[in-house]
């Protein structure tokens, strides 16, 4: 069987569609509906960077399950930060 393409290049191809969908989301979608369509293109990006780019596939179920544990914190990291922003007095 022909192997059509190395498997970076169609990461690399992925990335290059979600990043078209990102703008065209801009575009088209407004409000809450177009931030969770673009956070969730952003985080599709992210996993497949981490899974293929940064081998975390090759990696122990430790490795991944410290990836997975660094990417909890920052999202709790960026909650916290967002409750305080809406949080604070406009005065």
């Amino acid at each position: 069987m022909l192997r059509l393409a190395n498997p970076l290049v169609l990461i690399w191809i992925i990335l290059l569609l979600l990043l078209a969908a990102t703008i065209g989301g801009s575009f088209l979608l407004s409000g809450a509906i177009g931030l969770m369509v673009s956070l969730s293109i952003a985080a599709a990006k992210s996993a497949l960077i981490y899974w293929r780019y940064m081998h975390l596939n090759e990696e122990t179920a430790l490795a991944r399950i410290a990836a997975l544990a660094a990417a909890a914190w920052l999202l709790i990291l960026l909650l916290f930060l967002c409750v305080d922003y809406l949080t604070r007095s406009l005065a």
